[in-house]
């Protein structure tokens, strides 16, 4: 199994508009981080996209991916969700609607948010995102592959974070609720959101998130979901070996 790490930034992005930190202005291309996204490749040809960020279009094109099989949603936030319109150049290509998964509440939010798409009445003509949303409510299978969607807290919101065999991705994360730490048992390697040094409200700090990797006990963990405070050089270089912040256009391999 492939993971490509399309985005590893805040909702924000880095640079952040007017910013003129170093981290902002900085030549090290690790230092750009678009919107948060990873893309799975899995053994079977199954591709899989996680969350569709704003920057969905320069992200394909940057990869590159010109394929997706399904799309699973870790909540409806604008930085995860406004690049379902894109989904349709993957339509056209594929010649078919793509499956997309989430909790009731993202599904009941994408409805709202891109009424137009479900909406029988909205002109076809200039292109609209073929979408079969589908509900979760426990492990599903995408090609021979089982998936499980593991709550996490996001402030006081209850949003998914998902696990495929031994890896397990948590964006947009402040918190593990009790009864989804079973489901990380066994996990070898982790993405973990990790925004800042100061904490924060919905999102864990660089220090929990180092703590809440160490309780994990995967083998490797990468952290994302970074903003302008965290260059990604100086920070590596303090985190424990198995540890590291990830970056956009990352790839990594999972046995």
């Amino acid at each position: 199994m492939r993971i490509t790490f399309l985005g590893t930034g805040t909702s924000a992005g880095v640079p952040m508009i007017g910013c003129d930190c170093a981290t902002c202005r900085s030549s090290d291309l690790r230092d750009r981080r678009l919107r948060p996204s990873i893309y799975i490749e899995l053994p079977d040809g199954t591709d899989v996209l996680v969350d569709a960020s704003p920057d969905l279009r320069a992200q394909a094109l940057a990869c590159p991916f010109s394929r997706v099989d399904a799309i699973l949603l870790t909540h409806a936030h604008a930085d995860h969700v406004l690049g379902l319109d894109d989904v349709r150049g993957f339509n056209v290509r594929m010649r078919r609607p793509i499956p997309c998964y989430g909790d009731a509440q993202t599904m009941g939010a994408v409805r709202r948010m891109f009424a137009y798409i479900f909406d029988r009445g909205t002109p076809r003509g200039g292109g609209i995102p073929q979408l079969v949303l589908h509900t979760l409510v426990g492990p599903f299978s995408l090609g021979r592959a089982t998936f499980v969607p593991v709550p996490v807290y996001h402030g006081k919101s209850l949003i998914l974070g998902y696990r495929v065999g031994d890896f397990a991705y948590l964006t947009d994360c402040s918190a593990i609720p009790d009864g989804s730490w079973p489901l990380l048992d066994g996990v070898q390697v982790l993405v973990l959101d990790a925004l800042r040094e100061r904490p924060h409200p919905t999102h864990l700090s660089l220090s929990q998130a180092v703590d809440v990797a160490g309780q994990i006990g995967a083998a490797r963990a990468y952290f994302t979901h970074i903003c302008h405070d965290l260059p990604h050089a100086a920070t590596c270089a303090r985190l424990p070996k198995h540890v590291s912040l990830a970056y956009d256009g990352l790839v990594i391999d999972v046995d």
